[in-house]
């Protein structure tokens, strides 16, 4: 009897620590990129810079399908910092899809402008839609750098 509540407990624990564990990959897309739509992203404006600097202005991340549905973002750059993202598709086929989107992707960019860059954590709970919306403002920002 000690020897199953033992092993009981363990596996329990064990489990626990195991859905407590952030992935570190892009789990959950369909595919890469979908090719970019034909209507050509903004051009940018102000001066370029050359080197490692980024250029001002606004650039449109190419559009990730998912499981759900595309999501696609428009960054702005100014000064070499992120300074805007608007989401111009995300998965809406349903209401629990709007329900999703209307939770995760205003976090997502709150957290992208707080640190100026793609490299942000996944929602909980939208692991889809946030991989298509980091995927595809990672591509925008990678416009950036002339």
């Amino acid at each position: 009897m000690r020897r199953a509540v033992l092993t009981a407990a363990s596996t329990s624990a064990l489990v626990i620590l195991l859905l407590t564990l952030k992935p570190h990959h892009n789990a959950g897309l369909t595919g890469e990129a979908a090719p970019p739509d034909t209507t050509p992203a903004p051009a940018p404006t102000g001066p370029a810079h050359h080197g490692t600097h980024q250029a001002n202005g606004t650039y449109t991340g190419a559009p990730i399908s998912t499981r759900y549905g595309t999501v696609q973002v428009a960054a702005t750059v100014k000064a070499g910092k992120l300074t805007a993202v608007k989401v111009l598709r995300a998965p809406s086929e349903n209401s629990r899809d709007r329900e999703i989107a209307a939770y995760a992707l205003p976090r997502l960019t709150h957290e992208a402008l707080s640190i100026h860059s793609a490299r942000i954590d996944a929602v909980s709970g939208a692991s889809y839609t946030s991989a298509g919306y980091i995927r595809s403002l990672q591509s925008a920002l990678d416009q950036t750098r002339v």
